[in-house]
């Protein structure tokens, strides 16, 4: 099988159920997004540092293409197959984000992402998160779309901070307090 259909020439897309869309549509620039943050996590998760967040962030990738497969299936067309995302997967993310906090000290002020490139990293895909979390809610806004999806990215928006808190931490880089 090629991987290449030439169907995507004319500047088009399909979604799942066969339907047609310009690539610049709104719920195509939220997958993408979200594909741009899996490969983010990957990174993350190619990180040594990481090496025992492994398994949350394998979870966490495969939940982003549970995202990625309800963000890209047409949402007029009944009856598909999708992946679903439950309020389970967003108390996983809860928890993660628990473990890491509780060995964390308390924040009194905003850090500047940096110090590290493995914190910085962990840092963009925190943004990246946010940016396909407001992609969402802006495709929510115009059809609607799984409530937990947004939940989740806002979750897993959250889970990133403190994993680079946490990172931080771990190697030894003192976080930057903002001044004003």
């Amino acid at each position: 099988m090629k991987i290449y259909t030439k169907t995507g020439d004319d500047g088009t897309t399909g979604l799942y159920g066969g339907k047609r869309i310009p690539k610049y549509e709104t719920r195509i620039e939220a997958y993408g997004s979200v594909d741009e943050l899996n490969s983010w996590i990957g990174l993350l998760r190619d990180l040594e540092v990481n090496a025992l967040r492994v398994p949350e962030l394998i979870q966490i990738q495969n939940k982003l293409f549970v995202i990625g497969a309800i963000l890209a299936a047409d949402p007029e067309k009944k009856g598909l197959k999708i992946p679903v995302l439950t309020e389970a997967d967003i108390e996983l993310l809860e928890k993660f984000i628990d473990r890491m906090q509780s060995e964390l000290p308390e924040l009194s002020s905003f850090i500047l992402p940096g110090g590290d490139q493995r914190v910085s990293y962990t840092h963009i895909a925190r943004t990246v998160c946010r940016r396909a979390e407001r992609q969402v809610v802006l495709v929510h806004h115009q059809e609607s779309v799984n409530p937990l999806v947004i939940q989740y990215l806002n979750r897993l928006s959250d889970a990133l901070f403190v994993m680079a808190r946490t990172v931080a931490k771990e190697i030894g880089v003192k976080e930057e307090p903002w001044r004003m």
